[in-house]
C-alpha cells in the first residue's frame, strides 16, 4: 500500500502511521502521482488507485482500476472505474474482501469444469452412457458450478 497525496507531510505522516502504511508521498502534484502508479505498473504491479479530490483524476485514468466516493468532485468521478457511498474506506475492504472471495470461487469453477470434461466427456464420447445420462450430468455440473458461484453472495461482510 502506498499514499500519494497532495497534501503537506505533516497532514499525511499521522494517516500513515495510523494506517501502518510505510511508503507514502506528500506534496504530490497529479504527474507525480502518474509517475509514481506507472513505476508501479512497471514492476509488475496491479494498481488500484482510490481519490477523491479533483488533481487525482489524472492518476485515477492511470490505475489499472479506480474507485472514488460518491462524495468526489464530479470529474473525478467521471474517470474512476467504479464508485463507493461514504468518504470512509470501509468500502473498500469490502470490495477487496468480495474480489478475493469471488476470485476463489471462480478457480474452483475452473477446476470443476476441468475434472468434469476430463472424466465425463470421454466416457461419454466412448458410449458408455446414454445421450440422457449425458446430458443430465452436464446439467448437473452446471448446477453445481452455478451453485458454487452463488456462494460470493454470502459472507462478505
Amino acid at each position: 500500500m502506498h499514499i500519494l497525496s497532495g497534501d503537506h507531510g505533516e497532514a499525511v505522516l499521522p494517516v500513515a502511521r495510523t494506517l501502518a502504511i510505510a511508503h507514502w508521498q506528500s506534496g504530490l502534484k497529479p504527474a507525480q502521482k502518474i509517475a509514481c502508479i506507472e513505476n508501479l505498473k512497471a514492476n509488475g504491479r496491479r494498481v488500484l488507485m482510490v481519490g477523491d479530490g479533483l488533481n487525482d483524476a489524472p492518476s485515477l485514468a492511470a490505475a489499472h482500476v479506480s474507485l472514488s466516493p460518491i462524495s468526489a468532485a464530479d470529474v473525478t468521478q467521471a474517470q474512476a472505474d467504479g464508485l463507493f457511498l461514504g468518504e470512509r474506506l470501509k468500502p473498500m475492504l469490502e470490495a477487496i474482501v468480495a474480489a478475493r472471495r469471488a476470485r476463489k470461487l471462480m478457480i474452483q469453477n475452473l477446476w470443476l469444469a476441468a475434472m468434469y470434461n476430463a472424466i465425463a466427456v470421454p466416457v461419454a464420447i466412448a458410449g458408455a452412457v446414454t445421450p440422457l445420462i449425458a446430458a443430465l450430468a452436464m446439467s448437473g455440473s452446471s448446477l453445481l458450478v452455478t451453485l458454487n458461484a452463488m456462494r460470493a453472495s454470502g459472507g462478505t461482510r
